[in-house]
């Protein structure tokens, strides 16, 4: 059974940091693609960071320079330091799983960046 997991949510004020985790289960964590997406009230779901298996990253132009993806497989984690948060940052944030044609997702932390 598939499970990912991420924790690391919570309120910050704005230029604060936060870093999230997901831990993955029930698949080849190395094999698999990883992504962190966030999405606002009201707002679709958007890509905010993906690193492939290979540890090719990208990154959406409005978090350049502010967030870091990174994973360690042997922890079957993937991270996404955010730096310099912004209140527009604020969203609940899913990572994703992409493995063998199949996307499984995790059931989101919430960020918010408030004074």
């Amino acid at each position: 059974q598939v499970q990912l997991v991420e924790s690391g949510g919570g309120l910050v004020q704005p230029g604060g940091s936060l870093t999230l985790s997901c831990t993955a289960s029930g698949f080849t964590f190395s094999s698999a693609a990883m992504n962190w997406y966030r999405q606002a009230p009201g707002k679709e779901r958007d890509l905010v960071a993906r690193i492939s298996k290979t540890s090719s990253i990208y990154y959406a132009n409005s978090v350049k320079g502010r967030f870091t993806i990174s994973r360690v497989n042997a922890k079957n984690t993937v991270y996404l330091q955010m730096n310099s948060l912004k209140p527009e940052d604020t969203a609940t944030y899913y990572c994703k799983a992409s493995v063998d044609f199949t996307n499984y997702w995790g059931q989101g932390t919430q960020v918010t960046v408030s004074s």
